[in-house]
Order: C-alpha cells, then structure tokens, then sequence
C-alpha cells in the first residue's frame, strides 16, 4: 500500500493540472467569444475613450458607459420599438451612429454576430433591456483595476496590460 500512495499522488496531481489547464482554458476562449474582434478593437481606442468620458477626467465611469450605450441604441432603434432588428441593427457603413461614435466601434458594432450574442433571447430582435446588460458585462470585463474599481483608466480602455493593477 505504500508503493500505491506516490502512484495515487501523482495521479491527483495530473488530474488536477489537467482540470486546471481545461478551466483557463474555458475562461479564455469565453472571454474571447464574449465580442468580436472588430467590435473589441472599434470600441479600444483613445477616440471612442474621449467620446464616452463626457466630464473629461481621463476616465470612463460606468454612469458615463451606461449612459453612452443608452445614446447608441436610441439612434439604431429608429422606429422607437424598444427593440433592434436586423434592418436596424446591422449596417456595414456604422453611417447610423455618426457623431457619437467612431467608424470603427459603429462597424465592429453593428454586425450579425454582435446582433447574435447581443440577442440573448433569440427572438431575432435585441431588447433595450438585453443592449444595456450586455454593455454592462462588457464595462465589467474590462474593470479590471484594482486602484480605480468602477472606472476605466488608459489601461482598461486601451488595452494597454493594466499598468496600474496591483501586483
């Protein structure tokens, strides 16, 4: 029995690396079908941060997150349904959102695959409520601070590798 203890070790030490191993795993590729990458990389960028940061103190409070996402579904839902359709939702120029954002976020934005994770229900239609709460995750996401939890810096927004996390 001695000789199977070691043997029993090593197989729970495996086992747990390989669980381990497999839950990262997970975690990432969930984080990575979380948004596209033209959405991600159209919402990353100093324009879109200076656009949603309206009290100019160089960051993004979720207030100020909600509020801008609440602008951006009211100028796609043109017929003031409450709700997004594909004829509304989905447009290759982003021309619908000109002013409060830039071309990139509105292209990232306003695909069929953002429409599809944005569309929890699967109606075919995205709900003010479901737009909101799916934006609300993303703000989450992206707070990753542990200096300013509730905002997003440079770091957060830019993607830049949260300079200001604590080690």
């Amino acid at each position: 029995m001695i000789r199977q203890r070691p043997v029993l070790s090593a197989a729970i030490a495996a086992a747990s690396a390989f669980a381990l191993s497999y839950s990262v795993a997970t975690l990432a590729e969930d984080m990575v079908s979380f948004a596209t990458a033209g959405y991600a990389s159209g919402l990353r960028t100093p324009a879109m941060m200076h656009k949603i940061d309206t009290d100019g103190d160089g960051t993004v409070s979720r207030e100020e997150w909600m509020t801008f996402q609440g602008k951006v579904f009211d100028m796609l839902d043109k017929d003031h349904s409450g709700k997004l359709d594909a004829k509304e939702f989905i447009s290759k120029s982003g021309a619908e959102l000109n002013g409060i954002a830039t071309g990139g976020f509105a292209r990232g934005l306003q695909t069929a695959a953002m429409m599809h994770k944005i569309d929890t229900d699967g109606d075919g239609t995205v709900s003010r409520e479901e737009y909101l709460a799916y934006q609300g995750k993303v703000f989450d996401m992206m707070d990753t601070s542990t200096t300013h939890k509730g905002t997003l810096g440079k770091e957060e927004m830019l993607a830049t590798g949260g300079a200001n996390r604590a080690p």
